[in-house]
Order: structure tokens, then sequence, then C-alpha cells
């Protein structure tokens, strides 16, 4: 969610809450006769409600295409605040130092990210690993998933582990990136061809 949506949100909350407060205060104040110590004259405010302007709207003809149009700008409203809210893990491009106003540098970080999870994926034992950069809360996270036989040496993937995030880390020349590895032991290995 963008700081736009979220900013919105909180808008029509306060908003909306607003209302609710002030209606329910002021409807309290007229059903407890209170109106005249707020400094509204009981003359100015009626003393019942009358819905006849709402039904006398109603039997209009053009009542129904009021309440369509308003039923579809609704509808693609509600839309599109549906939409907006859809997590968006995926990261921009990476914008490098160096960057000024007379040109950027920027750099692909899912690209980056993959080719360090192909240097991992080299590790012997290791079955596969996939790498992309992803956005969690205004925190960029360059994210690697390694599957692993049962018979990797685990202090041989450690070591190659840290040593791409190095490598990972010059390309990127950002401390804003953090690193998050998972690696999945797999629960039999690979069937290996027997030599009789």
């Amino acid at each position: 969610m963008s700081r736009t949506v979220a900013g919105f949100d909180r808008l029509v909350v306060f908003v909306l809450g607003l209302v609710l407060v002030v209606g329910g205060a002021a409807t309290g104040a007229w059903a407890l006769n209170l109106l005249d110590d707020v400094g509204l004259p009981a003359s100015s405010v009626p003393q019942q409600i009358s819905t006849g302007p709402v039904t006398d709207a109603a039997g209009q003809p053009w009542w129904a295409y009021a309440t369509a149009a308003g039923a579809v700008v609704l509808g693609l409203l509600g839309l599109w605040w549906l939409l907006a809210h859809i997590p968006h893990r995926g990261a921009d491009a990476l914008r490098l130092p160096g960057s000024s106003a007379a040109g950027a540098l920027a750099l692909d970080g899912d690209a980056a990210v993959a080719v360090a999870a192909q240097v991992i994926a080299e590790v012997p034992g290791v079955r596969s690993a996939s790498g992309r950069m992803v956005s969690e809360r205004g925190q960029l996270i360059a994210e690697m998933n390694v599957v692993a036989d049962p018979e990797v040496d685990l202090v041989e993937l450690d070591a190659a582990v840290v040593e791409v995030s190095r490598d990972l880390a010059t390309v990127l020349s950002r401390s804003d990136v953090r690193g998050r590895v998972h690696v999945s032991i797999a629960r039999s290995s690979k069937g290996l061809a027997r030599v009789a």
C-alpha cells in the first residue's frame, strides 16, 4: 500500500469519525432539548423530521438514473480502493550513488539478486536457488530462497551465502538494503544412480 493510499485512508476515517461524533452529539442534544444551551434557539430547530422530500424524489423519473450513476461511481471507487490495498512487494529500480540532477544511475535489483542466487546454486548439494528484491514496510530486502539436499555441507553453504551477500552489497552500493536467505532442506536426496 502506497503512502498516498494510506494518507487517503486516514483522511476518510478522520472525516467519517468527525461526522459521526458531531452528528451523534447534535442528535443527543436535540433529543434532550439541550440545543438552547449550545446557542441554537429551539424555534430554529424542527421538532419533527419528515421523510416527505425523499419519498417525493424517489417517485421522480430521474431517480432511477441518479441512483444507477451513484452506484456505478461508488462501485468504481470501491474497486479502486480494494486494488490499491493489494500488497505490492516488488521493488522499483534501485537508484545508485552518483545520481544527480544531470542524470540517474539505476540498477534492476531483481536481476542482481537473481545472479547472486545463481552463484549459490553452484554450491555442491544445492538443488535450486532464486532471488528477487522486495519492499516490505518501506525497507528494501534482497531475498533469496535456496533448496538443498539433506547431505549439503552447511558450513560450505553458509560461507557461500556470506560471500555472495558481501559481493551483492558491493554491487548495490546501498547501505539501506538488507538481506534475507531462506534455506530449505529437501526431505529426501535426489535419486543418484547406483553403480554395480
